[in-house]
């Protein structure tokens, strides 16, 4: 019987680029099942968001910082002058059809796209899949991060609001800091004297153009990375440093992927038509002689902006040039708490002198040291954030700016130490309280009398399973090797769906 047309065709491409073979090895990987992980598709799910609906708003927006006079449907700025891009963004707001709805959409898949990758790095961290073999893919997820909130800043400068205008100011005064190259790095960016006229298309190409092809080619490194590398697991009965034990690609894991991804798009949908974000109308056009307070950026630089407002006012002269420390010191520091999460994987294995290959996760408690320091480093950045609000803090509670400022600039100080001392000691508590766990068994709240009249409470076995995942951390961990390794899809006691190659 001759092949139908279908069939000659399928047999064409997959003589050209495999189709067929590829489809057979990775449409069947399989993939571990934990809440946690889906932290990821979120990032990637907003992302996506972000893409449609940020060429819908390109097509409206005017990147021009050229003065018209507005005439619009926004009857309280009738008549004033002000920027085309300004302009655009209020005709988007209130007479493109479902433009708000997309405008406030974008935004707000902004804020959970960060929120998201701050979110799931935190989960790496904590567990340590960022071990080898996986410190290149750390990287990448860090640069998509780093990408992300200059990403963010680029956004919502766009509108050349007063506020959006107001943290441009706050870059151009970072600028000027800079020993000696500082006025040239400001002019080259703004284009002249703040606030220039090019500033607005310059960072139109690059919020549009260039940071999102170079973030969303790091994500498809990022994806293939993990497909090579394979997915990390939790320990567990059956879960070894050689397998996976969760569900396949085909058909399992992308049923759940695209309910995941519509069950992300509407509930963005939700909060962009119910929750107002980024009035741009109440704050009105910029002018560089204008400024109110609640002068904040997104949460997600918030902690940027607090670095400086609790800095003290230092300048120093050297050779005939003022070097203001105000606001050197936290444009060095704030580059410096970001490097820190990248470089960490390195320390870690330095010290600790960790070569092996990892594809089980910790359990946050077994690594008292490292989930302290992750601790401390989100208390500093809360504390940070706060910094950047004292302003708001000063007036909803009716304090002294100055008690504020200098509240948070001891607490930067004072908390990131007292919480890693603490967070410590309840990993170490934690380790403890497992450790009577196995040797004693899971107390039932059942009180049994003794023969010689002592009372005591009656303790219950744990079940293999239980016992099997407070113990895996003492166990010796078994060499991984150039062995091939498998991935199993179901129950482990099944045996089905069991792939050899590197991947698993």
């Amino acid at each position: 019987m001759s092949a139908g047309r279908g069939e000659r065709l399928a047999d064409w491409f997959d003589g050209r680029l495999g189709i067929h073979t590829l489809g057979r090895k990775y449409l069947r990987k399989v993939f571990p099942d934990h809440w946690s992980f889906l932290l990821g598709e979120i990032c990637l799910y907003s992302f996506v968001v972000l893409v449609l609906t940020g060429v819908y708003l390109t097509l409206f927006f005017h990147p021009s910082m050229n003065e018209v006079t507005y005439q619009g449907s926004y009857v309280p700025l009738n008549g004033v002058r002000m920027s085309e891009a300004y302009a655009s963004t209020l005709d988007i707001s209130f007479d493109v059809r479902g433009g708000l709805l997309i405008r406030q959409l974008h935004h707000w898949a902004a804020l959970v796209f960060v929120a998201g990758m701050l979110t799931h790095m935190m989960r790496h961290f904590f567990t340590g899949s960022f071990r080898r073999p996986r410190e290149v893919n750390w990287l990448f997820g860090w640069l998509l991060l780093l990408l992300g909130l200059f990403e963010g800043l680029f956004g919502y400068s766009l509108p050349d609001d007063l506020l959006s205008g107001t943290g441009l100011r706050f870059v151009h005064g970072a600028l000027l800091s800079v020993p000696i190259v500082g006025t040239y790095l400001a002019m080259f960016l703004f284009g002249g004297e703040f606030p220039g006229d090019d500033i607005v298309a310059r960072f139109y190409a690059l919020h549009v153009l260039l940071v999102p092809g170079v973030m969303a080619a790091l994500i498809v490194v990022h994806v293939l990375l993990v497909v090579y590398h394979k997915h990390t697991q939790f320990a567990g009965p059956g879960r070894t440093e050689r397998n996976v034990v969760g569900a396949p690609f085909m058909p399992v894991y992308l049923a759940k992927a695209g309910g995941f991804f519509f069950l992300v798009f509407g509930v963005l949908a939700l909060m962009a038509a119910v929750a107002t974000i980024n009035p741009v109308w109440s704050y009105g056009p910029y002018r560089a002689d204008q400024v109110s307070t609640g002068a904040q950026p997104d949460w997600y630089l918030g902690f940027a902006e607090g670095l400086v407002r609790i800095m003290p006012g230092w300048e120093v002269t050297l050779w005939g040039h003022t070097l203001v420390l105000g606001v050197l010191i936290p444009v060095v520091v704030f580059p410096l708490l970001l490097v820190f999460i990248g470089v960490y994987p390195f320390l870690e294995a330095r010290f600790t002198r960790d070569r092996d290959e990892h594809h089980l996760l910790d359990r946050p408690r077994n690594r008292p040291v490292r989930t302290a320091i992750g601790a401390a480093w989100i208390s500093l950045y809360l504390v940070l954030l706060a910094g950047g609000g004292n302003d708001i803090v000063a007036t909803r509670f009716h304090l002294s700016i100055n008690t504020v400022t200098w509240a948070v600039r001891i607490a930067v100080f004072a908390v990131p130490a007292v919480v890693f001392a603490v967070t410590r000691r309840i990993c170490l508590g934690l380790q403890l309280r497992d450790r009577e766990l196995v040797a004693h068994g899971r107390p039932t709240g059942v009180i049994k009398r003794l023969p010689h009249g002592e009372y005591v409470e009656v303790h219950e076995p744990l079940d293999r399973a239980r016992l099997h995942t407070l113990t895996a951390h003492d166990r010796p961990g078994e060499p991984v090797g150039h062995e091939p390794r498998r991935a199993v899809a179901g129950p482990v006691r099944s045996g089905r769906g069991r792939t050899p190659g590197r991947s698993g």
